[in-house]
């Protein structure tokens, strides 16, 4: 662990040459608390200059790249969470009654493994009830819905910030986030080595259906080379009224790279 975090240190260091500038203030490295990622900040450790009001972010992660672990429930307003725009009573009306049933069968402590035919009877219905409600928001509001998701799966918040993957196989990933250009400045004496894009974010849907032979994940396809994974899973082996997604990126636009560095 630590040398993949080395590792990952020395490849940021590269592009944010403010990190090693000579000045007459310290450096302040600090761990943010858990509770800030309710608000969307999913940055771990923040790097900040104070004399020259300059920070960058790094988010951490051991051996996984989901973007996202979000929950569809009765109550859960995913539009309003997700990219500002508040669901319809149409979806609402759509998955009440099959989460009303998952309440009842956890009130009386069944097991995923005992519910018949899952897929057909709870999965299905939900996915085709979010994908309606995802279709109806960029029918009306367009790439308010594409920009925003992409922010809020990448976990932006209004923050650029880097996230460095811990691998197994002795690898660590380094990939910049830069979607406002807050990354990447130049000292007063020393341009960054590695010189970052401002990422290229989606402006129009082109696809969203289930995948191939699948009847647990959909697709969503979008312009500028964006491609999402949203697979629906129950949490814990007991039934719950609510249902997970695990968020994976299939494809992304060129300007979103990433670096492997062995160790």
């Amino acid at each position: 662990m630590l040398a993949s975090a080395k590792a990952g240190v020395n490849a940021i260091i590269k592009m944010e040459p403010k990190i090693i500038e000579d000045g007459t203030n310290p450096i302040t490295v600090s761990i943010q608390p858990d509770s800030v990622a309710g608000s969307g900040d999913i940055r771990d450790v923040l790097i900040i200059r104070h004399d020259i009001k300059w920070e960058i972010g790094i988010s951490v992660k051991h051996n996984h790249e989901a973007l996202k672990h979000s929950r569809l429930s009765k109550k859960i307003d995913f539009g309003n969470a997700w990219y500002g725009i508040p669901v319809t009573k149409q979806y609402f009306d759509e998955i009440s009654l099959l989460f009303t049933k998952l309440q009842n069968l956890k009130t009386q402590g069944v097991k995923w493994r005992d519910v018949p035919n899952k897929e057909q009877s709870v999965y299905i219905p939900v996915l085709n009830a979010f994908m309606g409600e995802l279709q109806r928001a960029y029918t009306n509001h367009n790439d308010n819905v594409t920009t925003g998701l992409i922010k809020y799966l990448l976990g932006s918040n209004g923050y650029d910030y880097y996230k460095v993957i811990h691998h197994n196989n002795h690898t660590a990933k380094v990939i910049p986030y830069n979607i406002y250009g807050l990354l990447n400045q130049a000292s007063d004496t020393k341009a960054p080595d590695t010189l970052i894009p401002t990422i290229t974010l989606p402006t129009r849907i082109i696809e969203l259906a289930f995948k191939d032979n699948s009847k647990a994940t959909v697709h969503l396809t979008m312009d500028n080379g964006w491609a999402i994974s949203f697979r629906i899973h129950n949490a814990s082996s007991k039934v719950e009224p609510s249902l997970k997604f695990d968020i994976q990126l299939l494809g992304q636009p060129s300007s979103l790279f990433f670096i492997d560095i062995a160790w």
